[in-house]
């Protein structure tokens, strides 16, 4: 695997986050999310159109928000600083690896899972290379892939008048990319981002969120993991991880 430069992303500035197949719930969630914490945002889909419409929509239900979010194709947010990959999982690896060159030297973010309903349950898949993110990697092996973010409820993520109220698990073989993924993360009201090593660890990740989607299916609700015992501050780092 290629170690490959920073490209000038700092971790407390705001940079342009490209989110590829942004119009889902998950990606125009977090589209929005960024966009309140100051970043420039490009909506991607492969259908300029549909980004357009989409967009369109969030300015109009969000109004009191000064939205910064550009329309644009899967291709125009493969340019951008950072990018987010929210396609389906069974065609992110295919459809990062279109666009490698634009990639190369890039932050990846994956928040995909391999899961099937099968009858009244969930039930994860074990993807090639043994997670989405592991795959995508290979697809782009000059790029920088975190898998984080798999467990978010997306309606919560959407939902500005609301904290998330979740930590957000991260992996990656980059300890740079997880250091400026966590601060994204921590921009987001509610969330707390933990590193949970390299990419390896995407499989569990991955796998968990259909131990969430069950129990929203049994309990009637939306959940989203709380872990005990961390103490407020990263004794490795020296970040702050107390909760808003």
């Amino acid at each position: 695997m290629t170690v490959v430069p920073e490209h000038g992303l700092c971790k407390a500035s705001p940079m342009r986050i490209g989110i590829i197949g942004g119009t889902g719930p998950a990606g125009s969630g977090l589209a929005l999310r960024m966009s309140v914490a100051g970043h420039q945002v490009l909506i991607g889909s492969r259908s300029k159109e549909r980004s357009e419409e989409k967009v369109a929509e969030l300015i109009a239900q969000w109004p009191d928000h000064n939205l910064k979010i550009e329309t644009g194709t899967n291709e125009d947010a493969a340019h951008c600083d950072l990018i987010v990959v929210a396609t389906p999982w069974d065609s992110t690896a295919t459809i990062v690896g279109e666009y490698a060159d634009a990639l190369r030297g890039k932050v990846v973010i994956t928040m995909a899972n391999a899961l099937v309903k099968v009858g009244k349950e969930f039930q994860p898949l074990v993807p090639p290379r043994g997670s989405i993110a592991a795959h995508v990697q290979a697809e782009i092996p000059d790029s920088r892939v975190v898998a984080a973010m798999q467990h978010l409820p997306a309606k919560e993520l959407g939902n500005l008048h609301h904290h998330v109220d979740s930590d957000v698990l991260i992996c990656s073989d980059f300890p740079e990319a997880i250091e400026i993924v966590s601060d994204l993360v921590a921009q987001i009201p509610g969330c707390r981002p933990l590193s949970t090593g390299r990419l390896s660890n995407a499989l569990a990740l991955e796998a968990f969120t259909a131990v969430l989607l069950q129990l929203n299916v049994r309990y009637k609700t939306r959940v989203a993991p709380r872990l005990t015992g961390i103490p407020d501050v990263d004794p490795k780092s020296g970040r702050n991880m107390k909760l808003d």
